[in-house]
């Protein structure tokens, strides 16, 4: 068998979770996952720092335009 399908037998996703999941393995599954995606998005934002700008200042505009 290949490395990388072994790799992708090892991955846990949605339709492959097993029924007798805990609700603790979901959380540390998703908190795991998060972690990832704003790491990824740190990193996104260091390489193309334009872009996270013009990104921030989009949000602030969206901001100012919400009143709560």
């Amino acid at each position: 068998m290949a490395d990388g399908e072994q790799r992708q037998r090892n991955r846990s996703t949605p339709r492959d979770a097993p029924e007798t999941e805990t609700e603790a393995e979901r959380r540390r599954r998703r908190a795991h996952f998060l972690r990832e995606l704003h790491e990824a998005k740190a990193l996104r934002d260091r390489v193309q720092p334009r872009r996270a700008r013009a990104a921030r200042m989009r949000q602030a505009m969206r901001m100012r335009a919400f009143r709560w």
